[in-house]
């Protein structure tokens, strides 16, 4: 029998400050048990990921069980960060949720084609936002199975 994690960390790219301390605020209210770390831009994102720069340690740096991505960010955009990611075989495993303000029809497609695990347009409203989040961590923590292995700690990095 396999068990549930009770707290899985969750990395959110985003540059937008607001957006970040929003979604921290969401969770909390969600009452999600995560461990939430922001990175904000693709660069920074990938560092984290590959334990490089200032996130060399493991325990500024925990392996992601799901990755929030938004597409639109300075030096390495989410679209690139993503093709990376999914490139990777050490990183694929990691679900990756599009968490951005884009509705355009090409960046749905495109981020699917990626290998984007979901496509969420972020709602305009904190209630909104809530639950988005509330439903994010239900589906992606309790509903979906995962692989033991990969989430939540190094798997060979």
């Amino acid at each position: 029998m396999r068990r549930r994690r009770t707290t899985v960390t969750i990395l959110m790219a985003d540059d937008d400050e607001d957006d970040c301390m929003l979604a921290r605020e969401a969770f909390s209210e969600s009452r999600l048990a995560n461990d939430l770390h922001f990175v904000h831009d693709g660069e920074e994102l990938m560092d984290y990921l590959y334990q490089r720069g200032k996130y060399t340690a493991a325990t500024i740096a925990p392996r992601p069980g799901l990755i929030l991505l938004d597409l639109n960010m300075p030096r390495k955009d989410g679209r690139e960060a993503l093709k990376e990611i999914k490139a990777d075989p050490n990183l694929r495993q990691i679900p990756v949720v599009v968490l951005t303000t884009s509705k355009a029809e090409e960046d749905i497609y495109r981020s699917y084609d990626l290998g984007a695990n979901s496509f969420i347009t972020k709602p305009v409203t904190f209630a909104s936002l809530v639950e988005v989040m509330r439903t994010i961590g239900k589906y992606w923590f309790e509903i979906v199975e995962l692989p033991i292995e990969g989430v939540g700690d190094r798997h060979g990095l």
